[in-house]
């Protein structure tokens, strides 16, 4: 019978010694490289661990002390006042902004409460014998119109006007105590560059929400004793932290007791 045409190939059997198949030459250099590469990526993110490590250092209460035993002997009176901005970090205080009825002159609130122009009050007593609710008060009296013009009232409060950002920065302003650089357009603004700042400066913030805030410079901890950082109280007791850029400054002043011309940045 006539075997039929198929359009499959036939099986075509092959007879012969197995096929070794070729086998490849082990690349040494290859892995070498591998080696090197992860090593290289071990020493660059490792070395960025170590040195973000070496940054976070913390203001601990031991490192405050430590700072503050260096400071309070001072003769400058600015790093007087950061010594003892920094013991005010040190205390427990229960954030606190509401008005009370207190003594004059050298009145406060109960010490366990205060905000953030309580702590600038107590600190300029402590370091200077300087009583921000007097001298603000009296220069208020005398000069109201030249105040801002907070609440409506129509005359100076010693229970409350010592207490006010608003008021601090327009008392420093009027003492000689600010200090400012001008912009391109010739407009003076507070500086953007850290090394303006010195301890016990006086540095005001518009919060977001618009909410006036205010702090004392200090040096920082440890290693990073040359960079500014904050004393304040924003809304949770007092703290020392690195934030002084972090809100937009709107006042900076040095002032230490006596009224002087317009001050500058120190080079």
């Amino acid at each position: 019978m006539p075997r039929r045409s198929s359009n499959r190939l036939d099986t075509i059997e092959y007879i012969g010694p197995r096929p070794v198949k070729p086998q490849k030459r082990p690349n040494f250099l290859g892995g070498w490289v591998v080696l090197l590469i992860a090593a290289g990526a071990a020493y660059f993110f490792g070395k960025d661990i170590w040195v973000a490590q070496a940054q976070q250092v913390t203001p601990t209460s031991e490192r405050a002390v430590a700072l503050i035993s260096e400071l309070q002997p001072s003769a400058n009176p600015g790093e007087r006042l950061a010594a003892a901005a920094l013991q005010r970090a040190q205390a427990q205080v229960s954030y606190e902004d509401a008005y009370y009825a207190i003594p004059y002159p050298n009145g406060d609130i109960p010490l366990d409460k205060g905000r953030a122009e309580d702590l600038l009050v107590r600190s300029y007593r402590a370091a200077l014998g300087i009583d921000l609710q007097t001298l603000v008060h009296e220069d208020m009296s005398e000069h109201f119109s030249e105040y801002p013009q907070i609440f409506s009232r129509k005359t100076a409060d010693a229970n409350i006007d010592h207490r006010l950002t608003p008021n601090l920065q327009r008392f420093f302003r009027r003492m000689g105590a600010e200090i400012s650089v001008a912009d391109d357009s010739g407009q003076e603004l507070p500086s953007r560059v850290a090394a303006d700042y010195l301890p016990g400066d006086v540095v005001a913030w518009r919060l977001p929400g618009g909410r006036s805030h205010i702090g004392i410079i200090v040096p920082g901890p440890g290693d990073r004793r040359a960079e500014p950082w904050v004393v304040h109280n924003r809304d949770a007791g007092p703290v020392w932290e690195n934030c002084l850029f972090d809100s937009k400054i709107t006042g900076h002043y040095r002032f230490f007791g006596k009224k002087a011309e317009k001050a500058k940045p120190q080079s």
